[in-house]
């Protein structure tokens, strides 16, 4: 339990260190408070944009839009890549699609979002779902490629169905690179989500940072910001817990 606290005390340390650091440079005005507010500060905003309902209304509006997206990816991209790992065919026309939308930054679907659905939550969802869905894609994809062929060809003549041998033995051997791959599209998702509120939305984390920016209230515009910085932390860190528990299995 001691080690345990200490690991834990180190690897959170820097966090601390740096949270000090900014109280103290702006404090001591070793950079300009209107361009690094002090964290007290920060954290007053914070608490008033609590109080008056503003982050609250928003991040569910945010929140909503990034759960619904990714799990659309999640449950588009996964079956995906698992079919194109077992189906030639499908693999053939597929995947040059998934190795041309790779390298693009996503941001670009932007407007073509925007363009497509409007202003609303359906051009947010569907970013989020088009850029999440490639990493998901590929790594259930490379996963289900690396399964072993023995006992593939094992089920397949014991009169297993291609269902059966996909659930039962594709799947399980491609879990970890499948997971990975959706642990990637959770921090992509925060990166879309607040990109595309920033630049076309009327409500979310990334409107209420740019209205707040632009009307000068800088406080608050990193209490908004902070919120979104930890709540990412939180989600990658609870997914890695349960990514852990699922695969405890394997060992």
């Amino acid at each position: 339990m001691t080690h345990a606290i200490r690991q834990t005390t180190l690897r959170y340390l820097p966090l601390v260190l740096i949270a000090l650091g900014w109280e103290v440079a702006a404090r001591l005005n070793i950079i300009d408070t209107l361009a690094l507010p002090p964290l007290s500060s920060v954290a007053v905003a914070w608490v008033d944009l609590v109080r008056d309902g503003e982050l609250i209304d928003n991040g569910i509006a945010s929140l909503y839009r990034g759960s619904a997206g990714l799990i659309l990816a999640v449950a588009v991209g996964g079956g995906l890549g698992l079919c194109m790992a077992r189906w030639r065919l499908l693999d053939v026309f597929v995947n040059p699609l998934v190795e041309l939308f790779y390298p693009l930054p996503k941001s670009a679907l932007i407007p073509v979002t925007v363009l497509w659905l409007g202003f609303g939550d359906g051009s947010k969802i569907l970013l989020i779902f088009l850029g999440c869905m490639i990493p998901v894609t590929i790594g259930a994809y490379n996963g289900a490629r690396g399964s072993d062929h023995a006992l593939v060809w094992s089920a397949r003549s014991m009169g297993a169905r291609r269902l059966r041998v996909m659930w039962d033995v594709v799947m399980p051997s491609a879990l970890p690179e499948l997971l990975n791959g959706i642990r990637t599209a959770l921090a992509l998702a925060f990166i879309l989500l607040v990109s595309s509120e920033l630049i076309v939305s009327q409500k979310g984390f990334g409107y209420l940072i740019g209205y707040l920016g632009s009307t000068g209230a800088y406080e608050g515009m990193y209490a908004v910001v902070l919120t979104v910085a930890i709540l990412g932390f939180a989600a990658d860190r609870i997914y890695q817990f349960l990514m852990q528990r699922l695969l405890r299995w394997r060992e």
